[in-house]
């Protein structure tokens, strides 16, 4: 495998989580964003969690400190000219990632490898706003990503079998499991998975349960680990939100249509864990619903 160092874009849940598994399977790890602030959360964070892998003796304090030693972070771009694989782990936004690829393309290398953790948008478009787009792969982590096994692969159409070999082995060598995909609208995880939520949503905005009763009924009725609408805040309502709207616009099936309490939710702010707000209020100690 030629990928020895990684350059990650984006330090929140996610491209904190890639950080994390990347240095702890050994590799140099130049995690991007557009603040210091955003940097040092993700760091405490990153920190904070390798420490609950030590107490659990999943890892040893060893381990840790070379993980920690590994991840150096940046305001700037060209800092990633030496990468050989970059993962692209910001906003849920086609705009937002496209203007990312614009500025990455003009410092990296010829030979690197980029790749979006993207949960939804199309590699092959996001691809030809590239000048690799036979370099270019979709490598979508779960979250949180220290503890998700599955990594989802997505080929555009473009993507040669070097890349996508590549990843593949590179995935292998984080510790994760990878499932291959489609390049079709949410890949398989989402596709499944928040139309389920959104209907959960709908039953709530129905009133024909409430909040309790929906995660409750789902954790007891169809052993699910979590309820629904609390899964919902975990992933981030405008995630969720996001997803939605990709499925309904990339599919035209009205069965994808995002639930109106839905975009309410994130038209007021209330996004879940990451703003202590959402279809739970976490201000307190322990979660209450907020209807």
């Amino acid at each position: 495998m030629n990928i020895k160092e990684i350059g990650i874009i984006g330090s929140g849940q996610m491209g904190g989580g890639i950080a994390h598994v990347s240095a702890l399977a050994g590799f140099d790890v130049k995690l991007l964003d557009i603040n210091n602030e955003l940097l040092e959360k993700a760091k405490v964070l990153i920190k904070k969690n390798l420490m609950r892998q030590v107490s659990k003796d999943k890892i040893t304090k060893e381990n840790l400190d070379i993980a920690l030693n590994k991840i150096h972070t940046t305001l700037d771009y060209s800092d990633l000219s030496n990468c050989d694989l970059v993962i692209e782990a910001a906003t849920e936004n086609e705009k937002a990632k496209v203007k990312i690829f614009e500025e990455l393309c003009k410092v990296i290398s010829k030979t690197c490898i980029i790749a979006t953790n993207t949960s939804s948008i199309s590699i092959t478009r996001l691809a030809s706003s590239t000048d690799r787009p036979e370099k270019f792969i979709g490598m979508h982590f779960m979250n949180p990503v220290p503890i998700m096994e599955l990594v989802e692969l997505i080929r555009g159409i473009a993507t040669n079998n070097e890349t996508y070999s590549e990843i593949r082995n590179l995935t292998d060598a984080l510790g994760k499991k990878s499932a291959v995909s489609e390049d079709f609208p949410a890949f398989i995880v989402n596709r499944i998975l928040l139309p389920m939520i959104n209907e959960a949503v709908y039953t709530l905005y129905e009133g024909v349960g409430s909040v309790e009763a929906i995660d409750t009924s789902m954790k007891l009725g169809a052993n699910h680990p979590m309820g629904p609408l609390q899964l919902a805040d975990f992933i981030g309502l405008d995630t969720c939100l996001a997803v939605m709207q990709v499925l309904y616009e990339g599919l035209a099936d009205s069965k994808y249509r995002p639930c109106p309490l839905l975009v309410k939710y994130v038209e007021a702010g209330w996004l879940g864990r990451k703003t202590n707000k959402g279809f739970y209020d976490y201000s307190t100690e322990i979660p209450t619903p907020t209807r």
